[in-house]
Formats: structure tokens, C-alpha cells, sequence
């Protein structure tokens, strides 16, 4: 086991900027805004170089420097190895795109990128004593929260919407969670959270409610940057709920500039929603700072059901900084280019990472991606957490099969 070491200097009201000594157990800083956690870089820059990391294991552990964890011993893993960038085939016949990338991320603990920032948020609620934590969910955070909880031996709590994919629900109960659904959306769980901490005593572990998702969501920035050599791609397409891998990445590309390993250079940060639930995509659109609340909040796509975001304002502040945008697919499109991809590529996108590229196919045709662009999409957790349409074709074995219609069946898909 490696020694830890962290250089977090204190954490930081993102709305006012005030400052919060760390090793404290905090959730929102006064105001009601989400902490972020800041860092000595010039001694974090000092203590470490990219050739440091060629001899350390293929996880996210390896950026250890740049997370908050002070004591190794606190470290709560399950296996967190680097996600694969794959390039698109398919993006590459269809639209004549040579640099498409797929960083899959079902490949992590749990089958979603939530065990990054939950890896990291356990293993410091293990630091500072927590006992119970607790957390709403679409399905893959809890999942998280159950499997990181129970390898720390910390008791948790998850409460879902009634209509969460069963197999997510299944998966958190399994892995240990008292498991709740609740009949409201995921905003409706999350007040049940907040307003159970003075009966419960739990930590309320709730998107950007505590300082430390961020972080372990910090972790994709740092991979990528590394994977692409430290030179980064021109444009990110991140499914966007409640955006802490998005506000995430952004405050690591901030980091790696102070400290010298890459230039000035930005992604331009895409936030994709879906049309039944897209507050951040109207709020951009609108030229507005923080997004309005989005009633009747519906999608196929049930990671980025968020009808509201804590982190909105810092969302929407990094699309902008970065030239960047918003932009929403209809399920109808979210569910085609799934079926396509898995068909053409073999690769099978949970609904959520297919929504990026439908939102890619859509950009390219509007013309604010352009073709010779270096695109990155996100897929964020396996496809086989959620619903697959029926294959229940038969073959009666009492009778000669007949591979003419065999053939006919199955023969080559339509593209």
C-alpha cells in the first residue's frame, strides 16, 4: 500500500469564495452552495512529475497527489482501473469523423463512472467518522454509495424514484443499502435526505451536497489529459444531470495548467439532456446563470432525469468559459443511435452515453462541430444495467431446422 499524501489547503465557498478549514465534515458551505476542495499546486507540482506516474498501477489512485485522502489506510477500492478510450468505427463511415473517441466507463466498480466520486467521498467519510450515509439516486450513484459503503463498513441509505431501472434497484439493495423507492422524482428523494439528517444522523451524500464527488469525478479530466499525452481533445460530450463529472473535469484541467502539464488550451465542454428534462440547456440557451426548475421531468435516459441542479450556476459557467454549449436529444434519438452503435460497433452504451452521440450526430448537421474536430463522448455506465428489447426467436428442435429462413432472419442489419 502505498503512503498517501494530499496538499488540500482548505475548501472554498464556490459562489462567495470563502474559505473552510479542511478535515472538517461539512455538506454546503453558508450560502447553501457546493465546497470545492483547493490545493497547495505549487508543492503539489513540485512533489510530482508525468514521468512519476509510468510506474504506478493502471487506476485512478495514481493521481493521489490531486485527491483529498490524507491517510492511504482510509483508501476504500474495489478495483478502479483506467476506462478505455475507444474509437468510433461507426462515426468515422457515417459522418467521415477520424477522431471520435468512446471513453467507456461502464468498465469501473458498479458499471458507471459514479464510483468515482463515491470512491473517493467513502473513503473520506471513513477518514472524518461518518457511520451512515445516505444518498438519492437514478440508480447508478446509489449503487456506488451501497458497494463503497459496505467495503468501509459504513451502514447506508438510498431512496429511489418508483420507476428506477429494477436492475439498478436490485444492485443497491444487493450490495447492502437499505433500499427505499418513493413515488417522485429524484429531487423528492432528495428532500427526504436532507430532511432525515436530524432523526437519522446520516450524512446526506446528495450530488455536490459534500465537497468530495467532485474530486473523485476530478479523476476523468486527470486520465483523459494523460491518455491524449496532455494534449487535449477540442470537444467534450458529457451527459449532464447533475454535472459533477463535468464541473469536475473542468476544475482538473484548471489544476493541470497551474502546475505546467498542459497549456491553456480547452475542450469545449457540450452539456447533453434530454428533451423531457433539459433546465440546463433552456438556462444556457437563455443566457441565464442558474436553470429554472424543470416540471414533468421525463426521459428513457434516467441518469440525466434531473429536473433541478445544486451546481447549475457552475455548469453553466464552465460551458461558457470553455466556448462551449448545451444541447438536448428527443429519447426517440437517444434510443436509435444506441441500437446503431451496439449493432455497428459492438459496443453497448447505456442510454445516457447514447445520448451523446446522438448529440454528436446533431451538432455535426447543425454545424457547431465540425467533422476534423477531436471528439470525446462519454459513456457512463454498462448498457446492461438497463432495459433491452426482447430477442425471442425460436428454433423448434422437433423439426429439420431450415437455414434458408435462418438466413433471411438474421442477415445483414440495416445500418
Amino acid at each position: 500500500m502505498f503512503e498517501a499524501e494530499t496538499f488540500v489547503t482548505h475548501l472554498e465557498c464556490s459562489e462567495t469564495g470563502k474559505h473552510y478549514p479542511p478535515d472538517t465534515l461539512y455538506n454546503l458551505s453558508e450560502t447553501g452552495k457546493p465546497l470545492l476542495v483547493r490545493y497547495d499546486l505549487d508543492a503539489l507540482g513540485a512533489s510530482i512529475s508525468k514521468e512519476t506516474l509510468v510506474n504506478r498501477l493502471p487506476e485512478f489512485w495514481r493521481y493521489r497527489e490531486f485527491l483529498p485522502v490524507r491517510k492511504a489506510a482510509n483508501i476504500v477500492r474495489l478495483g478502479e482501473l483506467m476506462t478505455p478510450l475507444i474509437p468510433s468505427n461507426y462515426f468515422q463511415e457515417t459522418l467521415e469523423m477520424p477522431s471520435v473517441l468512446v471513453k467507456d466507463e461502464g468498465r469501473l466498480p458498479t458499471g458507471s463512472f459514479k464510483a468515482r466520486g463515491l470512491a473517493v467521498a467513502v473513503s473520506m467519510a471513513k477518514e472524518l467518522g461518518v457511520k451512515r450515509m445516505a444518498m438519492p439516486t437514478n440508480g447508478n450513484a446509489g449503487a456506488a454509495l451501497a458497494a463503497y459503503c459496505s467495503r468501509a463498513g459504513i451502514e447506508s441509505y438510498v431512496f429511489c424514484p418508483d420507476d428506477t431501472p429494477e436492475i439498478n434497484v436490485r444492485e443497491i439493495a444487493f450490495q447492502g443499502a437499505h433500499t427505499f423507492r418513493a413515488n417522485g422524482l429524484i429531487n423528492e428523494c432528495g428532500r427526504i435526505v436532507g430532511e432525515g439528517i436530524q432523526a437519522t444522523g446520516w450524512f446526506d451524500t446528495s450530488t455536490l451536497k459534500e465537497p468530495y464527488r467532485i474530486e473523485g469525478k476530478k479523476t476523468m479530466g486527470l486520465e483523459l489529459a494523460e491518455q491524449l499525452g496532455w494534449q487535449l481533445p477540442d470537444v467534450i460530450l458529457y451527459p449532464t444531470g447533475g454535472g459533477t463529472g463535468l464541473i469536475g473535469m473542468w476544475k482538473a484541467f484548471e489544476e493541470l495548467e497551474a502546475i505546467g502539464w498542459i497549456d491553456s488550451k480547452r475542450p469545449r465542454m457540450v452539456a447533453v439532456q434530454a428533451e423531457g428534462c433539459a433546465p440546463i440547456v433552456k438556462a444556457f440557451e437563455e443566457g441565464k446563470s442558474h436553470a429554472e426548475f424543470w416540471d414533468n421531468a421525463h426521459t428513457a435516459a434516467a441518469g440525466i432525469r434531473v429536473p433541478a441542479a445544486i451546481g447549475d450556476f457552475l455548469i453553466l459557467a464552465a460551458i461558457r468559459a470553455s466556448d462551449g454549449f448545451a444541447t438536448a436529444v428527443s429519447d426517440q434519438d437517444i434510443l436509435e443511435t444506441q441500437s446503431r452503435i451496439a449493432r455497428r460497433e459492438g459496443l453497448l452504451l447505456c442510454p445516457e452515453g447514447a445520448a451523446t452521440a446522438a448529440a454528436l450526430i446533431k451538432e455535426v448537421s447543425s454545424g457547431r462541430i465540425d467533422k476534423d474536430e477531436k471528439v470525446i463522448l462519454f459513456n457512463c455506465a454498462t448498457g446492461l444495467k438497463y432495459p433491452m428489447p426482447q430477442a425471442d426467436e425460436f428454433i423448434d428442435l422437433t423439426s429439420p431446422v431450415n437455414y434458408d429462413n435462418l438466413v433471411k432472419v438474421y442477415g445483414p442489419e440495416d445500418s
